[in-house]
């Protein structure tokens, strides 16, 4: 976590050919071994520690105070870690606040002296290091937190990042996790597959923010195998480094521990949040996260989401993140001024910005099997799916073949499958759209319906007992001058159950129905099949 603060900082250094930035591990830290791998993935230059100590420097920069740091020679600068000094870590063996030990505070040199700099967010954070000991008040100063500098700057990228996760027209719903005993996966490590249960997949996507410390701890190995029931119903696992970040600007709402992850999403917008967890034993009274936990609603076992963010009240977020966070906007350049009246230099007549953040990677496992809960009427269908194995069953379970497994695919009342890559061989075998929906209606004895979805979203449809293919349109839903459109696959379910209603002769075509998926309707079309629709390769 301190090497990731290091980063969001080193910036204010930039575009400066005569600093030169090196990096080493401090030995000490339970955490370190996703260290190496992480300079090593941004190019930096590593010092062994065998070597640090026995060179000097002009400034040597940490985000954190602890472990051997003073036996590197050099004027020493503490840089913000986490929004503020919130939690007590009993296991660190000291009373204070994580951060504020005072035999962290001074450096050695004679008599105990001050850190050269000790950069802090916010005014009330200067008083509580005075508190600890007022020698080491001598070299802080508020100059604001270049992090959240990141968060501000990245707003307007929230469109590209919901189209980057494939978010579309659903809500994005963020769980924050810190580490330890005290976290929200600590005490509820079943919440994120409950929400994934819970919660329609069309209408809530759902990510899941862990604390780098748990993915060092842990590897990402053991991590994804805890979380599996998760990760299988597209619960996206957010990577360490910067991730974090972009998904807080996307999200439509968070669900959070007592981990610094939700002062910085208070104070990048005024969206809902409520606690899952309040880190009882760590939380320290009076810090800005308590206000925060104090004031937002909580998510008890019996609670519902819905009911949770409801209760949420406009505002209260952003008064518990002015407590935090100081200097906004202006935070980067103040440490650089800072920083460079250090080394006595004059800084680059070009001003230095924070870097935007990037684009999230979406979820690396997509659920490719539903219950459906299906509610079909003479006009339209309303569907809820949920991804399979997670909660109860629903009215009809539909299974992507080439994708489900074969049980899943053996049991399904409705089998579709989407369009698979252009072959690079013309010459390889493919199936017309009709084709595949007899063979599957052949081959599964246990399947109602199939439906091909053509590349153009144009899905081809048998369902058993019907003996014509039908094809089915789907209308896009435009709102606010904006258009989205369902996944095929639900509008798939929504056919089958509107069809399963009906015999062969009661289906009139063209008929036109509603589907309803998630919070909005869709209009869908269904006519016979062209022989040309028939026929094509998919």
């Amino acid at each position: 976590m301190a090497l990731y603060r290091l980063l969001d900082v080193l910036p204010a250094l930039s575009g400066d050919a005569r600093i030169t930035r090196l990096f080493t591990l401090v030995p000490g830290s339970d955490f370190g071994v996703d260290v190496f791998s992480a300079i090593e993935r941004v190019g930096g230059t590593l010092i062994p520690w065998s070597e640090a100590p026995t060179r000097s420097y002009d400034l040597v920069l940490a985000a954190s105070p602890k472990g051997e740091l003073r036996l590197l020679r050099g004027r020493q600068v503490l840089l913000p870690h986490g929004a503020g000094y919130n939690k007590a870590i009993p296991d660190e063996g000291s009373d204070s606040a994580s951060g504020l030990d005072p035999e962290l505070l001074l450096r050695e040199g004679g008599d105990d002296v001050p850190i050269a700099l000790h950069a802090l967010a916010h005014p009330d954070q200067l008083t509580r290091v005075a508190a600890a000991d007022p020698r080491a008040a001598d070299g802080a100063k508020v100059v604001g937190d270049p992090t959240l500098e990141r968060l501000l700057a990245s707003l307007p990228l929230r469109a590209r990042y919901r189209a980057a996760l494939g978010t579309g027209p659903r809500k994005l719903l963020v769980l924050a996790s810190t580490w330890g005993p005290e976290s929200l996966l600590g005490r509820r490590p079943d919440l994120p597959a409950q929400l994934a249960a819970h919660l329609s997949y069309d209408t809530h996507q759902l990510a899941l923010l862990v604390h780098p410390n748990e993915h060092s701890r842990l590897g990402t190995y053991e991590l994804t195998e805890r979380l599996a029931p998760a990760l299988d119903a597209g619960v996206i696992l957010v990577r360490p480094h910067e991730q974090w970040a972009s998904f807080l600007i996307a999200a439509d709402a968070l669900v959070t521990d007592h981990g610094s992850a939700a002062l910085y999403y208070c104070a990048a917008q005024d969206r809902p949040v409520v606690s899952a967890c309040r880190g009882e034993s760590e939380l320290i009274p009076g810090t800005p996260m308590d206000q925060l936990l104090s004031r937002i609603p909580r998510l008890g076992p019996a609670d519902t989401v819905e009911q949770a963010f409801a209760d949420y009240r406009p505002g209260t977020g952003e008064a518990a993140a002015r407590a935090a966070f100081a200097h906004r906007g202006r935070a980067l350049n103040l440490l650089r001024a800072e920083l460079y009246a250090l080394l006595g230099m004059t800084p680059p007549a070009v001003p230095c910005a924070p870097r935007l953040l990037p684009r999230p990677l979406p979820a690396e496992r997509l659920p490719t099997a539903f219950d459906v809960d299906a509610d079909a009427t003479d006009r339209g269908v309303r569907v809820v799916r949920r991804p399979v194995g997670i909660g109860p069953p629903g009215d009809h379970l539909a299974a992507e073949d080439g994708a489900a497994s074969q049980a899943l695919v053996r049991s399904a009342g409705l089998l579709y499958r989407r369009p698979l890559p252009a072959p690079a061989d013309r010459s390889a075998l493919s199936w017309t759209s009709d084709g595949w929906t007899r063979h599957a209606l052949s081959t599964y004895p246990g399947c109602r319906s199939a439906a091909a979805i053509l590349p153009s979203g144009l899905l081809l449809f048998r369902t058993r007992g019907h003996s014509d293919a039908y094809a089915v349109e789907v209308e896009p839903h435009t709102e606010d001058g904006r258009v989205t459109r369902p996944d095929p696959a639900a509008a798939a379910s929504a056919v089958h159950a509107w069809l399963l209603r009906r015999s062969p002769a009661d289906t009139a075509t063209p008929s036109r129905l509603s589907c309803v998926a998630g919070d909005r309707a869709y209009a869908l079309v269904l006519r016979r099949a062209t022989a040309d629709e028939t026929a094509g390769l998919f």
